[in-house]
């Protein structure tokens, strides 16, 4: 599913891609400010349409996306498939439970923390981790996040097993809390723009470019001078901060926070979005979460056995559209330009 590295296989996407923008001109550019501004008012327009309940729903996909697209940043671009990132997650929302624990009541504060404590703990797991390659590195995440899921199953003080509710909001500020009540909304989706703004632009950098140099032939960026171990701990580290801030958010967007947080079957549901809409695609990450979690959502409202059309779903995709959604669209795309 990663993006293809032979120059007979990346040509055609590419050419097709000219063609796109040169009969639409624009639009690739004014796409995401579009849906931008369309989430941005949905919450004004929600109550005329009695869509109350989805205001809550939309934040929380764009959570999981923020998620989903540090994963994919060191999946898609660097080749590094960590199946243990939920574990970041419930770092940075215990560290919120923490300072509420503490007294502290300030959402930044908050977040800020939730960032810097799972940035601290990637650093710590991927010094280790990417020492090894391969099903060792898949493994050796997964036995990390999974001590880090029964340290907060034995944290009594916390609820353990039970889980923490966070029975007071935190404060964004004296004029944001009384601004609106969506105001927590506007400040999710300002953070995911930002989130996915930077991880875009860091992924055509020159270092998003040695670090797909990394996950395409390792060996030889070793041999041309890159310090390698050095370029993946970076990614692997930023990508843990940022799945930390989604667990921080998470943790005010629930009021709840759980040991289940960070089982090894939410890394592995991060995976599958990421999978499902394209990995080291630009819109992968965000387009498989809407999609997976909107389907989620539809199918309980019909039937309580809405596994197996989410597993139809997955094989369908597997067979059709190995590298994503994201791909299946841009080639479609293309081919419509060329008509």
């Amino acid at each position: 599913m990663l993006e293809p590295t032979s120059q007979g296989a990346s040509s055609a996407p590419g050419a097709a891609a000219a063609v796109t923008h040169a009969r639409f001109p624009g639009l690739a550019r004014r796409l995401p400010w579009l849906v931008l501004a369309l989430l941005a008012a949905f919450p004004l327009l929600a109550p005329a349409f009695g869509l109350e309940y989805y205001v809550g729903f939309v934040r929380r996909v764009l959570i999981v996306a923020i998620a989903a697209t540090s994963l994919n940043f060191i999946l898609g671009y660097g080749g590094m498939a960590a199946l243990g990132h939920a574990g970041f997650i419930g770092v940075g929302a215990y560290t919120v439970v923490a300072l509420v624990e503490a007294g502290f009541s300030s959402a930044w504060l908050a977040w800020g923390s939730a960032a810097l404590v799972a940035g601290l703990a990637a650093a710590a797991i991927g010094a280790v981790s990417l020492r090894t390659r391969g099903v060792y590195f898949i493994m050796i995440t997964l036995a990390f996040a999974q001590m880090l899921y029964y340290l907060a199953v034995s944290l009594r003080t916390w609820g353990g097993d039970d889980g923490y509710g966070l029975y007071t909001p935190l404060e964004l500020g004296a004029w944001l809390d009384g601004a609106h009540a969506q105001v927590f909304y506007w400040v999710v989706l300002v953070i995911a723009a930002a989130v996915f703004a930077l991880f875009s632009r860091v992924a055509h950098s020159r270092y998003g470019h040695a670090l797909r140099g990394i996950r395409d032939n390792e060996m030889r960026m070793v041999a041309l001078g890159y310090p390698v171990y050095g370029l993946k701990l970076a990614g692997f580290v930023a990508a843990g901060a940022v799945a930390g801030l989604a667990g921080g958010l998470l943790a005010s967007h629930n009021a709840f926070v759980s040991p289940s947080i960070m089982h090894w079957t939410q890394s592995a549901l991060l995976l599958v979005m990421v999978m499902l809409g394209g990995a080291g695609r630009r819109w992968g990450a965000p387009l498989g979460v809407a999609l997976w979690l909107t389907l989620e959502e539809v199918l309980k409202l019909y039937t309580d056995y809405w596994h197996w059309p989410l597993g139809l779903l997955l094989l369908l995709v597997v067979f059709h559209a190995p590298q994503g959604v994201a791909a299946l669209l841009e080639r479609r795309g293309g081919r419509e330009g060329a008509r």
